[in-house]
């Protein structure tokens, strides 16, 4: 089973650290250029869009060009980065006639917002007009500003691992901020909860889903914790630590999580977040496993979902999750 440990490639960096540092008192700061030069490009090459015109891909970054760098001050970790980046983008229509073109990002910065990320896209010179221009200015430049907010994610939580030491209570304190952020206003109602870690108040919910799958539990318990099954339904690479504590990353790091508490064959109950939901807020995922005979009954209660999140979680859960392990592993024909 993946952890994460000293022979990550993660933990090949430039750090300054004092091992007595128990209260997160002294400045620690870890260099992210390296990693996040290779990071950028990786994803960035996996961008495509097609429509009924044609297709278009990035199939080549020529400049990755800036740093990145995290510091942890009293248990906050502070991300600074700023990256210029070019990329060259192919496409090919119908008809099979190939184009080419250019991507420009200047801006990718922490001091930046990613909706005003400023993406650029261009046909290379004496290229002839094309529709598919069009489709990598549109529904391209969705993508990669996706990814590149992916990065952002990445950036903030597998990169970080190990940065927030234990306080001398052993508990973990763990805030973070980027420049862009520090004079955001923060969300909060009457009628809201307080965000892990971080002091923020956000209005939250809680929903219920069941399902059925024509699987014992012991089996159906197994498909949430074993890597290599939780990356064949997800069809996306995963770290899985199937223990209690453990932590995983799913969907290209757009989920991450702990586990809490495992009870074989019975229940899971997991910290579970997007990385787009506000810094340190997880929801109480709670799965719990009935033997009905042939088949598994599956009762999921999600609680602390940000108010506005909870069709998008909802949908999530339905489609990534159940939806798919019923298609992956043939444990059901309906699929909702």
């Amino acid at each position: 089973m993946a952890k994460w440990g000293e022979g990550d490639p993660r933990w090949i960096v430039e750090e300054r650290a004092d091992a007595t540092n128990v209260n997160n008192w002294h400045w620690t700061e870890r260099d992210a250029t390296n990693w996040s030069s290779d990071k950028l490009k990786s994803l960035l090459m996996g961008v495509r869009v097609e429509n009924e015109e044609g297709s278009g891909e990035v199939t080549e970054v020529s400049k990755v060009e800036g740093e990145a760098s995290i510091n942890n001050r009293k248990g906050k970790l502070i991300f600074f980065y700023e990256w210029n980046l070019q990329a060259t983008w192919t496409g090919e229509s119908k008809t099979g006639v190939k184009y080419k073109g250019s991507i420009d990002v200047p801006n990718l910065s922490d001091e930046n917002e990613m909706e005003d990320l400023d993406i650029s896209v261009s046909l290379s010179k004496d290229e002839p007009d094309t529709p598919l221009l069009a489709l990598m200015r549109s529904t391209g430049t969705e993508k990669i500003r996706a990814v590149l907010g992916s990065y952002v994610g990445y950036l903030k939580t597998e990169f970080t691992q190990g940065m927030i030491l234990p306080t001398a209570n052993g508990m973990f304190q763990h805030t973070s901020q980027s420049r862009a952020s520090v004079n955001k206003t923060q969300i909060g109602t009457s009628s809201s909860t307080p965000s892990a870690h971080a002091g923020v108040k956000i209005p939250t919910c809680k929903f219920s889903l069941k399902e059925t799958f024509l699987t014992s539990p012991q089996e159906l318990y197994r498909v949430f914790l074993n890597q290599e099954m939780v990356q064949a339904f997800t069809h996306a690479a995963a770290i899985v630590e199937a223990e209690k504590g453990g932590r995983f990353r799913m969907l290209d790091g757009n989920v991450i999580g702990e586990f809490q508490d495992l009870v074989p064959e019975e229940r899971i109950v997991m910290k579970w977040r997007y990385n787009t939901w506000p810094s340190e807020h997880y929801a109480t995922v709670t799965l719990s496993l009935s033997d009905r005979g042939s088949e598994t009954e599956l009762a999921l209660c999600c609680r602390g979902v940000p108010e506005n999140e909870e069709e998008r979680t909802r949908e999530g859960w339905q489609r990534h999750y159940f939806d798919s392990i019923k298609q992956t592993f043939g444990y059901g024909a309906r699929l909702y």
